[in-house]
């Protein structure tokens, strides 16, 4: 691809590294940016600077935060007898948009992958075990992708812990809403099978 100027091309050669952004993608929003007020450009510049020097991570969960102690660590409404396991922070927003959990979390930074490289000692367990030998949690929840390496970390832990007097589950997995049966893949049909619940009319579950 041809660019009018090496400045051009050098944003669009930085704004390409983005996950997710293509080459021509980056052209458009280095054009935008072009046609913005120099101030928008500056502001963008500086919330990157600042995401990049100033983003904490949660000494107790992992998650990202702006001081030692995330705002959900920090916050004693939350049930600390439950403690949900996510992979990543993504997962730790996502779940929290439903408003459904009010519990904990503990970010592992990643699942255990052999084929890449990636074992327990790469990931963030050992906080984890620490938390649980405090002795506050309950119920231990895994939010995990349901794939190969999701069910591998899980089974990792749960074998780690299974001589405590704590509940393990799992998020249940199945059907999407709004989804045609006839092209639900046969692996997520088997588990909607098997994490099938008690049907209940809407007189039930107003009653």
């Amino acid at each position: 691809m041809q660019y009018p100027s090496k400045t051009i091309e050098a944003a669009v050669e930085e704004l390409s590294r983005l996950p997710g952004i293509g080459r021509k993608t980056a052209l458009r929003l280095a054009l935008h940016l072009l046609r913005e007020p120099e101030t928008a450009a500056e502001n963008l510049g500086s919330a990157i600077v600042s995401l990049r020097r100033n983003t904490r991570y949660c000494t107790s969960c992992g998650n990202i935060s702006d001081s030692d102690t995330c705002a959900i660590c920090a916050d004693l409404r939350r049930d600390a007898s439950l403690l949900c396991v996510v992979e990543d922070c993504k997962d730790v927003i996502a779940i929290e948009n439903t408003n459904q959990f009010k519990g904990r979390y503990h970010v592992l930074g990643g699942l255990i992958d052999p084929l890449h490289g990636i074992g327990p000692s790469h990931l963030n367990l050992d906080s984890l075990f620490v938390r649980l030998d405090d002795g506050d949690c309950r119920e231990l929840i895994f939010a995990f992708s349901a794939t190969i390496e999701g069910d591998t970390t899980a089974f990792f832990i749960s074998r780690k812990i299974e001589n405590k007097s704590i509940r393990i589950s799992n998020i249940a997995r199945g059907i999407p809403v709004g989804s045609d049966l006839e092209f639900t893949d046969e692996v997520t049909l088997a588990r909607s099978f098997l994490n099938r619940v008690e049907f209940m009319t809407e007189k039930e579950g107003a009653g």
